[in-house]
């Protein structure tokens, strides 16, 4: 066997246990509409808050759940767009999309993700609002970088841009905004378009 012919066996070799330990299937285009729904979104609740509270943050009433509607609205249609996107990518190229790996990317993604929400719900309930930006891509951050490890391990720079915005936003609370826009919106814009000129159009 030549030295080429052992070099290429090791590659396949390695590309095959690449494979099965990690989902690699996620979409790239599913980042860039993630993040045109959390402009969108973003866009809407800035109208709503500066239309009906002049200008003044009030997450009480009517307002406060029009903002979590809004919220919950950008997560629902980044999920259903993320498993559409990825659904379809699996299927073109003849990949299971429910095996052992991607459960446990699931689940690791998950963890973080509900426990930095439900405590997001706790505050926000005792009318703790002024942290809450900060804490949602500090959780999403350690979300993406957890799940890393069974996907495409670029996802955790992603993650480590949310962390390091989450941390700017703790200390300077007053441009939690815009920071979130930055961090949900322009980020997976930025992020999904890197990925798909990377994997989606390349593979």
């Amino acid at each position: 066997m030549s030295n080429e012919d052992y070099l290429k066996n090791i590659s396949e070799i390695k590309h095959l246990m690449n494979k099965s330990s990690r989902f690699i299937s996620l979409s790239g285009l599913s980042g860039i509409l993630a993040g045109v729904y959390a402009l969108i979104g973003a866009a809407i609740a800035y109208w709503l808050v500066m239309e009906y509270s002049n200008g003044t943050l009030i997450l009480d009433g009517t307002i406060y759940q029009l903002v979590m509607l809004d919220l919950f609205l950008i997560a629902l249609l980044s999920i259903i767009t993320g498993i559409f996107l990825t659904t379809r990518k699996a299927k073109k190229h003849g990949e299971k999309i429910w095996d052992a790996t991607s459960k446990r990317l699931v689940v690791n993604f998950l963890i973080p993700l509900i426990v930095g929400g439900l405590y997001i719900l706790i505050i926000l309930g005792q009318q703790k609002y002024g942290q809450t930006g900060a804490l949602m891509l500090i959780f999403y951050g350690l979300a993406l970088i957890n799940a890393s490890k069974y996907s495409i391990g670029d996802i955790r720079y992603l993650g480590f841009v949310q962390l390091i915005l989450g941390l700017i936003c703790a200390w300077f609370p007053g441009y939690g905004f815009w920071l979130w826009v930055l961090g949900f919106g322009i980020m997976h814009i930025i992020y999904g378009t890197w990925m798909h000129f990377k994997y989606d159009v390349q593979g």
